[in-house]
């Protein structure tokens, strides 16, 4: 049991991390909210951390159940989402800073919100969609679809899973917290590196989903 929820834990907590790349999306944070104090920084960082978690968490448990509502087969939603994920990653390893740019006007009303909005844009636009948005949405769902069909191994396999949405929201609350020094750190350079090989990774992981579909698909076609 250790060992499958393991193997959960280590198929999904790079796939969410690629998603979300917390360490570019704390430089982001940082130039958005570097018109508020650090307290209310910290706590916009918190905020967000917490509402990142609710919705992988919510899309890694009721996502499937969801869809396969409206028919769609497991290895038709692991091929798609591979699909959107593999495609999602070309896109942020071709054109990561376009990505950077979109990210930054869609929160740029943050810095200027009066304190009593903070509140209010930390779920909107800051977790919905700066940092856990339709992609990081559509890989949770992904990483649903490898689940068991027993019930224990099922449960195994959420376990690890969730305590691999729980360690991505942990990275994300570090990182806005210390997204100044590590603007220093990291500077527009760092950004870009980072974002590619994170984008690389995801691009992997998006093959490998898809395979996971693929091949049971080839296997009934051919045995027919």
């Amino acid at each position: 049991m250790i060992a499958q929820a393991l193997s959960a834990f280590l198929l999904a907590f790079p796939a969410l991390f690629s998603i979300i790349n917390p360490l570019g999306g704390a430089i982001i944070f940082n130039e958005i909210t570097s018109g508020q104090s650090p307290e209310q920084k910290a706590s916009l960082a918190r905020r967000v951390a917490l509402f990142s978690f609710l919705v992988m968490f919510f899309a890694l448990v009721a996502g499937t159940y969801i869809l396969n509502f409206f028919g769609i087969s497991m290895n038709a939603l692991r091929i798609a989402g591979g699909l959107v994920v593999a495609v999602r990653a070309y896109e942020m390893l071709n054109a990561p800073d376009s990505s950077t740019q979109r990210k930054q006007r869609a929160a740029a009303p943050v810095n200027a919100a009066p304190e009593q909005d903070l509140a209010g844009y930390a779920f909107f636009p800051l977790t919905m969609p700066f940092t856990a948005g339709p992609g990081t949405i559509a890989v949770a769902i992904s990483l649903a679809t490898a689940r068991p069909d027993a019930f224990p191994g099922a449960w195994v396999f959420y376990a690890g899973e969730t305590l691999a949405v729980l360690a991505n929201a942990a990275i994300i609350l570090v990182c806005y917290s210390a997204s100044d020094r590590m603007v220093g750190a990291l500077g527009h350079s760092g950004q870009a590196v980072v974002s590619r090989m994170v984008a690389f990774l995801l691009l992997g992981i998006g093959v490998q989903i898809a395979l996971n579909g693929v091949v049971p698909v080839l296997h009934e076609a051919l045995g027919r």
